[in-house]
């Protein structure tokens, strides 16, 4: 009798098909339930345009950039002014792209 090499082994097909089956009856949420969970939540605020969810509003303090301070042409990170590599056509880069 000739061997079929590429067949799996009666173990691991066993496996697998436990695995399967297991994955099949795990408790997945069905898109309703996901829906009912997402307007049930209470951190969520409004509705926005397009219908998207939006959650509390995000509130960032910006800091203007200070007189020793440039931002780098290449990177655009801000950087400190000691940091400066070289300046071209009025165009400042910080060392770490000049490296």
């Amino acid at each position: 009798m000739a061997a079929d090499y590429d067949d799996l082994r009666p173990e691991v097909k066993e496996a697998q098909e436990r695995s399967l089956e297991a994955v099949q009856s795990a408790n997945a949420p069905t898109p309703m339930r996901a829906v009912l969970e997402v307007e049930g939540s209470d951190d969520l605020d409004t509705e926005g345009p397009g219908g998207e969810i939006v959650a509390e509003e995000l509130v960032i303090n910006v800091v203007p950039q200070g007189r020793d301070e440039f931002t780098c042409s290449s990177c655009f990170l801000v950087r400190h002014r000691s940091q400066i590599a070289r300046e071209r056509g009025g165009n400042l880069y910080c060392t770490e792209c000049e490296a």
